[in-house]
């Protein structure tokens, strides 16, 4: 089966051509193209909306493809609410509810609705499926999911913890769970995903219990241009006594905070090479980076009953030792250990880098969303 994976952003979109076998799983040549259409919308760009980019999209399929029909399309969409708890296929209905969705993901959402209306139209006999970010978490109970704030703020709003990065999550769980050999209905763990954005899940038995991200994507970790957790009286005084606007202080904790407004650089390589060349304020952002991830693993290694893994994964998780030494010596205290060389090494699939002697388990599982989204695409086009 050919599966088209698109992730439609606001000015761009992002996709991945993949085969897959019979059963499911990858063919031995998975990934048949992929690319990047950019400026969607922007003047003189030569592609005015998400249809023109579609087009372009087929152009560059023509050759991949070999002649064969492209059997499927699976979407990656942000936030599904409380509607979808699970990956669906596409009808009118379903676009519709992932616009009245808007409100929660105004920059996502409506430019999925666009992508999938416009793949609709170009492929009217294509079965399309889509995949949401936030309905691994739906399974949270809702000690976890609820904020203390009146209820009618949850009734009538909305405003509840959703999480997100649910599809890596969901993933890397079962890719972890079949590495140390515990069936994943019994698995306990904390999975961090950390890249650009990033985000820790609390897994009990199989599922996710707790997760680090709220409404929305800013909450919980130190991320490259996101604040994280933040006592919300901040924003109510900058607005009162500084003249900040909504619009502002979107930009402040989204775009210029984290690792960018701690340290004047977003991109994590360049933070620990800076920090490794004596740049205080480096040295600073890997420490409220750490310290904040660390805080995250204690407690949920407590929500879940006693984690039976930590697992890292996505960007910095898989590729960067340093910081992930930086946050296991934080976790002494809980018996972790682990070991340097392991760390260090470059090892393509799930790996174990805690030494023999730690008490947790300590993984790196690469992530591949594009392949699961593939994969769940399969399951329910086939």
């Amino acid at each position: 089966m050919l599966v088209l994976v698109i992730n439609s952003g606001s000015s761009s979109l992002k996709y991945q051509l993949r085969e897959l076998a019979d059963d499911g799983t990858d063919a031995p040549v998975p990934v048949l193209a992929q690319g990047l259409v950019e400026r969607i919308g922007v003047p003189g760009s030569g592609v005015p909306d998400h249809a023109a980019a579609l087009e372009q999209v087929e152009a560059e399929l023509a050759e991949a493809t070999g002649g064969r029909t492209i059997d499927a399309a699976g979407h990656r969409v942000v936030h599904g609410g409380e509607r979808f708890t699970a990956p669906a296929r596409v009808t009118n209905e379903v676009i519709r509810a992932i616009e009245r969705l808007a409100p929660l993901a105004p920059l996502h959402n409506p430019a999925a609705a666009q992508g999938l209306r416009a793949m609709a139209e170009r492929w009217p006999d294509m079965p399309q499926v889509v995949v949401f970010d936030t309905s691994f978490h739906q399974t949270m109970p809702r000690e976890a999911w609820q904020y203390a704030l009146p209820d009618e703020v949850y009734t009538e709003h909305g405003i509840r913890r959703y999480g997100f990065h649910g599809t890596s999550h969901d993933l890397v769980t079962g890719l972890a769970a079949e590495h140390l050999g515990i069936p994943r209905g019994e698995f306990r763990a904390v999975v961090l995903h950390l890249g650009n954005g990033a985000s820790a899940t609390a897994i009990r038995d199989g599922v996710s219990v707790d997760t680090s991200m709220g409404y929305t994507p800013l909450a919980g970790l130190v991320m490259g241009t996101r604040s994280g957790d933040l006592d919300p009286s901040v924003v109510t005084h900058l607005m009162r006594n500084h003249g900040y606007d909504a619009e502002e202080l979107d930009t402040l904790m989204n775009r210029r905070s984290g690792l960018l407004g701690l340290a004047g650089e977003a991109d994590m390589r360049q933070v620990l090479e800076n920090a490794a060349s004596g740049d205080g304020r480096a040295r600073n952002a890997l420490d409220v980076a750490s310290y904040r991830l660390a805080k995250y693993v204690g407690g949920y290694h407590v929500a879940v009953g006693g984690a039976q893994a930590i697992v890292f994964t996505a960007g910095i998780g898989e590729n960067s030792a340093p910081f992930r030494a930086r946050v296991l010596d934080r976790l002494e205290a809980l018996g972790v250990a682990y070991d340097a060389e392991a760390n260090r090494a470059r090892v393509a699939g799930p790996h174990t880098i805690s030494a023999p002697e730690s008490a947790i388990p300590v993984l790196v599982v690469p992530t591949d969303e594009e392949q699961a989204i593939a994969r769940l695409t399969w399951e329910l086009a086939r």
